[in-house]
Parts: C-alpha cells; structure tokens; sequence
C-alpha cells in the first residue's frame, strides 16, 4: 500500500469508529449516569474521525503534528470512557471488547506517525 491508499484506508477506518460509537451511544441505557458518560463517549468518539480528516488536510508537517496529537488525545479519551463504561458494569466487557480493540490500535497507528514525524522532522533541523 503507498501513503496515499494508506491514508484513505484510514480516513474510512476512523469514520467507520465514529459510526459504532455513536451506535454504542444510541444503546446505552437512558439513567443520568450513562448520558452523561455517553456524551462524553460521543464527542471524543467521532472526534477521532473528524480530526483525523483534518490532519490529512494539512497544510505543513507542523500543522499535521498538531492535528494528529488531538487525534490521539481523543482517542485515548475514548478508550478511557469506554472502561469505565466496563468498570462501572454499565456495558459487559466482553461487548465492549472490539470496540475496545479498535481503539487501542487506532491509537497505536496514530502514536506511531506521530513519532515517525518528530524523528523526520528532528533529523532534518
């Protein structure tokens, strides 16, 4: 794959996230403390795509570094709420376990661009 298939892959990985986040939102039962941990889930759950989608149109590596870290808070966000969906016996685990697997390589991939971009970029200063 070149950078560019690469690029949508994930552009199209990220949106289909976004999609089981907002279904894991629509599911989750309607008490306060759900809505409020939903909410949250919801905004950094979709964030995740839109900010992704942001990066790639960047204007500079410095811009693209910047944006790409906001992905990856998001997206750690979005495995924290997630947990403590599991640890609060709100959502089984083991519902949760993909969901939860997709996150956490998102979050490696994003890591790791972010990191391949800084050592590029100190190497070139």
């Amino acid at each position: 794959m070149d950078k560019i298939e690469i690029t949508e892959a994930l552009l199209k990985r990220s949106k289909q996230f976004a999609l089981r986040i907002v279904k894991l939102y629509q599911a989750l039962p309607k008490t306060g403390e759900c809505q409020v941990i939903g909410k949250q889930l919801l905004r950094c759950g979709t964030s995740v795509a839109a900010n992704y989608r942001a990066a790639c149109r960047s204007r500079s590596k410095a811009e693209f570094f910047s944006k790409i870290s906001i992905v990856i808070e998001e997206t750690d966000e979005t495995l924290f709420w997630m947990e403590l969906l599991v640890e609060s016996k709100i959502v089984p685990e083991k519902k949760l376990q993909p969901l939860l697997k997709e996150a956490t390589e998102l979050l490696s991939i994003f890591s790791s661009a972010r990191k391949t971009l800084s050592k590029n970029q100190s190497i070139n200063q």
